[in-house]
């Protein structure tokens, strides 16, 4: 089931408008989250980034999302599941520029398999560009995720993980990444041009408060093919360790290990920390 503007349907009569800009041109925000027993994870922490993305393109988000996403996942029943939040700028021309008929919310949910348990990653030769416009916030425009993670899994991987054009590290298509190097744990900061993830969010906070903090600082890529561990975290994968980068088996430290249990047990705790 599918919940556009206002009306439920099942996935196949769901419908938007067919010059609807987010279709057009990917003028739109959006949000995904795990649904565990039926109820999203971490949803507050997911709204409220879905509501920086809407001001980064100018969008207003409509009201009712709660009530849409109680709406699906009342109907979708999923033991493990993804839910996905889209605004879109609604009915527009073609063309950049938007028409007046304001945003448009879909709300849908389906079920979700389990990762592997051993996942590779390579890296790719595009970038991310720190100084976009839309750096940090989570639009609709996925095409070069599409594009390199196609790569990715071409050569049998799972994730591709992107430098931006400064050449240094910055994220996965659909990931944060953290390194574990000298025995310590690193992430690329904001300013690299990664997203903000929501899972490597609450990582940093539960680490920093279980004594074991992550240092948020530049890295290069020479970095990330020396790592002694390589981690990725997202929504619907947590804190994953990489087996294999590049055709490099990795190992998982001590503090990698650990990461991956401190998220585990955190989040077994409360659904919407």
């Amino acid at each position: 089931m599918v919940w556009v503007d206002g009306e439920l349907a099942p996935a196949a009569e769901a419908s938007v408008a067919a010059l609807d800009h987010g279709l057009t041109v990917g003028d739109g925000v959006f949000e995904t989250c795990k649904v565990v027993q039926g109820r999203p994870f971490a949803l507050s922490r997911h709204l409220r980034r879905l509501e920086t993305s809407a001001r980064v393109l100018g969008l207003t988000v409509p009201p009712g999302v709660r009530a849409a996403v109680e709406a699906v996942l009342g109907v979708a029943h999923l033991p493990l599941g993804r839910l996905r939040i889209t605004v879109t700028a609604g009915g527009g021309p073609l063309g950049s520029s938007r028409g007046t008929g304001g945003t448009s919310l879909i709300v849908a949910a389906a079920p979700a398999e389990q990762w592997p348990s051993r996942i590779a990653a390579i890296t790719v030769p595009w970038t991310r560009n720190e100084n976009s416009a839309v750096a940090g916030a989570k639009t609709t425009s996925y095409a070069e995720n599409v594009v390199a993670l196609r790569a990715a899994h071409r050569a049998g991987a799972h994730e591709a993980i992107l430098a931006n054009t400064r050449g240094e590290l910055c994220e996965g298509t659909g990931t944060n990444v953290v390194l574990a190097l000298d025995g310590h744990l690193v992430t690329p900061p904001l300013s690299s041009g990664c997203l903000a993830g929501i899972t490597r969010e609450l990582l940093l906070e539960w680490s920093e408060q279980a004594g074991t903090p992550i240092e948020q600082c530049t890295l290069t890529m020479a970095e990330l093919s020396g790592a002694q561990s390589v981690l990725l975290t997202s929504s619907t994968r947590d804190v994953q360790p990489v087996a294999e980068l590049d055709g490099r088996p990795l190992e998982q430290t001590t503090a990698a290990r650990a990461a991956v249990e401190l998220f585990a047990g955190r989040a077994a705790e409360n659904v919407d920390p």
